[in-house]
């Protein structure tokens, strides 16, 4: 004969909480990581997930432009006697147009229009690091100042402040006023632009002209070169100071 066991006793208590309860409190999970306090804090049972989007947006790739390639210096460059101004008068006229040229390709490949001559000392354009050699401070305002009077009208050079400015900076012409004015005047033309108004603005850092030479041009350069249409007939000047339009014709 068998007996079956009595069932166990009711305690009458609840039973024991679970190790994980849910936490109906806690806070959602944020959209911007996948490993935040928060989502780790969500019950085991229910996990949080981040809801899923779909980005419509392309990825693009930005290439930086590649550095502009290293100035190349001519050969007279290497020729420890052109850092000293010689007294034979024919030499001398050579090394000048020698000088005025070296000066010339120098600012326009760095795109200088105003040259600081005690800037410039220093760097490699008069200091030959490699010979040791550098033009003096003196020489290099002899120079200039032939560039000034002595490469015909205009010259390729021209004191900031005039002869009385202290002949410490000076504009370089790698292109002169006039030769800018011609340039813009051809751009003015092959983009037809004629009798349309235009701010300086948009002529030195617009974006349609950052194929062109004179993007990034001095101001002041600029307001040279315009005159120069001005007195043409080419161009009328107008507006304030700060908010300067040109009409082109």
């Amino acid at each position: 004969m068998t007996t079956s066991s009595p069932p166990p006793p009711s305690s009458g208590t609840p039973s024991s909480p679970s190790l994980f309860p849910a936490n109906t409190n806690g806070p959602a999970a944020t959209h911007f990581s996948a490993f935040s306090s928060s989502s780790l804090s969500a019950p085991l049972s229910a996990p949080v997930l981040a809801p899923k989007t779909t980005s419509t947006a392309r990825t693009t790739s930005t290439t930086a432009s590649p550095p502009p390639p290293p100035f190349k210096f001519p050969a007279t460059y290497s020729f420890p006697p052109f850092f000293t101004l010689q007294p034979n008068t024919t030499t001398r006229l050579s090394q000048f147009q020698k000088w005025s040229a070296l000066i010339q390709a120098w600012c326009r490949h760095h795109r200088i229009y105003r040259l600081s001559l005690i800037d410039a000392i220093d760097s490699p354009l008069f200091h030959n690091v490699e010979l040791r050699k550098r033009l003096s401070l003196a020489d290099a305002r002899t120079v200039v100042d032939w560039m000034v009077r002595g490469e015909g009208a205009g010259g390729r050079a021209e004191w900031v402040g005039g002869e009385s400015g202290g002949k410490a900076v000076a504009w370089i012409w790698w292109r002169t006023p006039e030769e800018w004015a011609g340039v813009l005047a051809d751009w003015v033309e092959e983009t037809a632009q004629k009798n349309t108004v235009l701010t300086l603005y948009e002529l030195m850092e617009g974006e349609a002209t950052i194929s062109q030479e004179f993007h990034g041009m001095d101001p002041d350069v600029l307001a040279k070169s315009l005159n120069v249409l001005v007195k043409r007939g080419k161009a009328q000047v107008f507006g304030s100071e700060d908010s300067q339009g040109v009409k082109f014709f």
